[in-house]
């Protein structure tokens, strides 16, 4: 099919967000609150935040309030890989916390166990299914980096599992496909928003209280606690934990480790039993090319294929606007890659396009901390593996305002920050300049140019 006919029909807005499931909004805060814990952002961070503060205290009041509706920003666009990994896949964690690695993969482990026993505690219907993700070689320099990483896997003890072409197009068949690693256990499948809105749900039934349409505009002392203004009250805390990601924070010196990258998603049509058929994907693992600009993928519970990846934009000052969340050239350059993949699906057509923002820091992987003498506390900075590692950074933001030392507080990550980016136009210049160098590479059998070297030396750490 013409990849572009094939976009025709699709709706412009994110697939799962369109789930009949959805539930109605929370009403908007009017007038003054107190609380003991006021949790600002309604994505995976603020909702496991609220969640896990009322495991940990059920007396502890907690309020939560979201600027639009739950889940609506980046935790209900994503792909729905809920990973293991706190450190951004291996190498990026083996790079930066080598002497805390082993640490860090058994803690990002413990944590996919536990939002597994979350979604059964809590019946979050949320379709999970722990069936793992499969790196993807489609050049032949891909295949020596997978076996490179494999190695290192089993030194440190993480079971990856290499595939050869045919066993790899035995599971999914793809005439680009020259091999695999397959993590089995260390990554789950889920519907996005579906896990918001289980969330949401678990946080009613705990007694959070949660306001929607409520805008947090600032962040105050007030008293021995806090005060956050809105645009129809105030909320006055003991404590606030800062779940905003990639908006702005209401902490300013936070601003600057943070920039938005804008990804983007298709959805086919469900595929029919002959056309499922013709590429296996029997046992339903995501996938994901091992490209520096990579696509990932994987199936949705009605067989649909989300399609995502490879452009990543980002807006120049960082400025975000509902206007970005749709991209053509990148929608026709997404539907060329798909059916380069998969030529057995020519007849299939795209039902949704959509993008949003990504909170990407220059490490690749989350970084907390504190503010106003340790009232409140902040996680950012996720880079795109948020859907599991949010639920560690929770757990690190309540440790933090506990004051108590803990094995997650005294982690060397969770201690640091990355590198913050300059101001404009440095900040353009350098992501454009990475954003060419990693293509380059890509076309260049991976060899990295002198620019991508003198990041890897400065710590920036570009990998993907």
């Amino acid at each position: 099919m013409d990849p572009a006919r094939s976009l025709a029909d699709a709706r412009p807005t994110p697939f799962w967000l369109e789930d009949p499931g959805k539930p109605q909004p929370q009403g908007a805060l009017t007038g003054d609150e107190h609380c003991d814990l006021l949790v600002v952002g309604g994505g995976y961070s603020g909702l496991w935040t609220a969640l896990l503060a009322k495991e940990r205290d059920p007396s502890r009041d907690v309020v939560l309030i979201e600027g639009h509706e739950i889940g609506w920003a980046a935790s209900g666009r994503n792909g729905g890989f809920c990973a293991a990994s706190l450190t951004h896949g291996l190498s990026n964690g083996l790079t930066r916390w080598p002497g805390e690695f082993d640490r860090l993969e058994e803690l990002g482990n413990r944590n996919l166990d536990e939002i597994e026993a979350a979604v059964a505690r809590y019946s979050l219907d949320c379709e999970f299914e722990r069936t793992g993700e499969i790196d993807v070689a489609t050049e032949p320099h891909q295949l020596e980096e997978l076996h490179e990483a494999a190695e290192q896997a089993m030194e440190h003890g993480i079971a990856l599992e290499l595939l050869d072409r045919d066993q790899l197009r035995a599971e999914v068949d793809s005439p680009t496909f020259l091999g695999g690693l397959w993590d089995r256990t260390g990554v789950a499948m889920v519907h996005p928003a579906k896990l918001a809105w289980g969330l949401k749900r678990a946080c009613l039934g705990l007694g959070v209280r949660i306001h929607e349409h409520t805008r947090a505009t600032a962040l105050t002392a007030s008293g021995a606690g806090m005060a956050v203004r809105t645009p129809y009250g105030r909320v006055f805390a003991r404590q606030v934990a800062l779940g905003t990601n990639v908006f702005p924070s209401l902490v300013k010196r936070v601003r600057p480790y943070i920039v938005p990258v804008y990804d983007y998603a298709l959805m086919t049509e469900p595929l029919s039993e002959q056309q499922l058929a013709s590429i296996g994907w029997k046992n339903r693992q995501g996938l994901g090319d091992s490209a520096n600009q990579f696509h990932y993928f994987r199936l949705s519970a009605d067989n649909r294929i989300l399609w995502g990846g490879y452009d990543a934009i980002y807006p120049y000052g960082g400025r975000l606007s509902a206007e970005r969340d749709q991209r053509p050239e990148t929608n026709l350059k997404l539907a060329q890659h798909f059916y380069r993949c998969f030529p057995q699906l020519e007849d299939v057509r795209f039902t949704h396009t959509w993008g949003g923002a990504i909170d990407t820091c220059s490490r690749f992987s989350a970084f907390f901390g504190t503010a106003h003498g340790g009232k409140v506390s902040y996680a950012a900075g996720y880079t795109g593996l948020g859907v599991g590692a949010t639920r560690f950074g929770a757990d690190v933001m309540l440790d933090l305002l506990s004051g108590e030392r803990t094995e997650r507080t005294e982690l060397k990550m969770v201690r640091s920050k990355p590198m913050p980016f300059p101001p404009e136009p440095f900040t353009s210049v350098g992501i454009g300049l990475t954003k060419w160098s990693l293509d380059r590479a890509d076309r260049n059998e991976g060899r990295r140019n002198l620019w991508l070297k003198a990041m890897d030396k400065a710590g920036l750490g570009f990998d993907s």
